[in-house]
């Protein structure tokens, strides 16, 4: 997959091992790992963090096969989903802190590059979120409403 903001490709990474049932090894059950995805959620920890504290402190290597459900799922089933999805509002919130940047250090252009591909970013994935409906029709990025939005 080639690089959106470069004339380069993109580099290989590794891939998962295919494994088609949850190994015996695990040694939590069902129940208590949606316990934990759950509390971990209350803690504050993104989607992404979760599956990682999953798999480094508790040996749950992939929770959609030891739960049936990713994480995103577990979560959209106790209702605990935010009004802006995860991606988007971290990418609002490295605007806010690089707009803040812009403001002390004016001149700085390889940063202002860089927040306008940020921007760009986030105007193209709000438009496949308002695809999905995701997202309301009328919402709309701008640089106020990330300062908002971002804290």
């Amino acid at each position: 997959m080639a690089r959106i903001h470069a004339k380069r490709k993109g580099q290989h990474g590794s891939t998962r091992p295919f494994i088609s049932k949850n190994p015996e090894w695990v040694p939590l059950e069902a129940d208590e790992i949606v316990e934990f995805v759950v509390k971990l959620h209350g803690e504050g920890y993104s989607k992404a963090a979760i599956g990682a504290r999953l798999r480094d402190m508790y040996a749950v290597p992939n929770v959609r096969l030891a739960t049936g459900k990713s994480i995103a799922q577990i979560l959209a089933a106790k209702g605990l989903t935010r009004e802006l999805p995860e991606d988007l509002s971290s990418l609002m919130r490295r605007a806010v802190d690089l707009q803040g940047h812009m403001k002390t250090h004016a001149g700085d252009l390889s940063n202002k590059r860089g927040l306008s591909l940020i921007e760009a970013r986030i105007r193209r994935l709000s438009r496949y979120y308002k695809e999905e409906g995701v997202l309301p029709a009328e919402w709309d990025y701008s640089r106020t409403v990330a300062e908002l939005q971002a804290k």
